[in-house]
């Protein structure tokens, strides 16, 4: 649980520092290339310089598997993105995180997890106060596009690729599974920026950093998390626990108002938290 902790702590970061970003960041794929720089640094520095490709039973699949998920994570991003354009925050904000039931689902159908009815309980209040969080008064009608539903099973299937490796990987090359995920990442929006023709300005640069740290160990944490807690209780938890983090942070440094909605939402996220880690 204490793995848990570190990796919901560092999730919220990522969010707050990201929040922080706007209308500073100069060119947000610059930023956000920066962010993967400092991820590989991160996990190169971990690996050891001598050891970063990894050799021996288990090293095609770390490599190979992370290069998979950092694919999935700059993809993400960029349905995130696309998403935000075409239907509006709210509705992609929604999807995203409802990207959780990928993990869940995936450690239910493949690796044999059962949870308690409570704790599914759990999970779908979880859900319910993940749309009750994001969804605005005027914005409570859903329409399923197919870029939503792409963001929703690709985003999700970035978050269930750690529990994969989690089973299926070898513990002692999880470094090395987390560098290539984030080389591949760092490539790829290496490669969308230059083709986008931005700039890396100095606060690009800053926000890529401030972004990166906490990016690169909520990946670490929850990766190591997934070993002692069940990604049915895990993920939910995770996402839901950073959301409530990054709401408080929202009153408190940008001054935003919470109205009946979210403290509803708010509510809901303490009693899935119950609902989860009942034994």
């Amino acid at each position: 649980m204490f793995y848990l902790l570190l990796a919901i702590a560092s999730s919220a970061s990522v969010s707050i520092a990201m929040r922080l970003s706007e209308g500073y960041a100069k060119n947000n794929i610059s930023m956000l290339a920066v962010n993967y720089a400092v991820c590989v640094l991160t996990a190169g520095f971990y690996t050891g310089l001598h050891s970063i490709v990894p050799i021996g039973a288990g090293a095609d699949f770390a490599v190979g598997l992370g290069v998979i998920n950092g694919f999935l994570y700059l993809v993400s991003f960029l349905l995130m993105q696309m998403n935000v354009q075409r239907n509006g925050v709210v509705l992609s904000a929604v999807f995203m995180k409802l990207g959780v039931l990928v993990p869940a689902v995936t450690a239910i159908i493949f690796f044999g997890e059962k949870p308690a009815v409570i704790q599914v309980c759990g999970f779908v209040t979880a859900l319910a106060a993940i749309v009750l969080i994001h969804m605005e008064k005027e914005q409570t009608d859903v329409t399923f596009k197919w870029g939503l539903i792409l963001l929703l099973l690709l985003g999700g299937s970035g978050d269930a690729m750690a529990k994969v490796y989690e089973e299926l990987g070898r513990a002692e090359l999880e470094e090395n599974f987390l560098f290539c995920t984030f080389a591949a990442a760092f490539l790829l929006c290496v490669a969308f920026a230059l083709k986008k023709r931005q700039h890396l300005a100095k606060e690009d640069v800053f926000f890529g950093v401030l972004i990166g740290m906490p990016n690169y160990y909520s990946a670490r944490f929850l990766l190591k998390a997934l070993a002692h807690v069940p990604a049915v209780i895990a993920y939910p938890t995770y996402s839901i626990s950073a959301i409530v983090i990054v709401s408080a942070a929202g009153v408190v440094l940008f001054r935003e108002k919470m109205g009946v909605r979210r403290k509803a939402a708010v509510a809901l996220v303490l009693a899935a938290l119950f609902l989860l880690n009942v034994q």
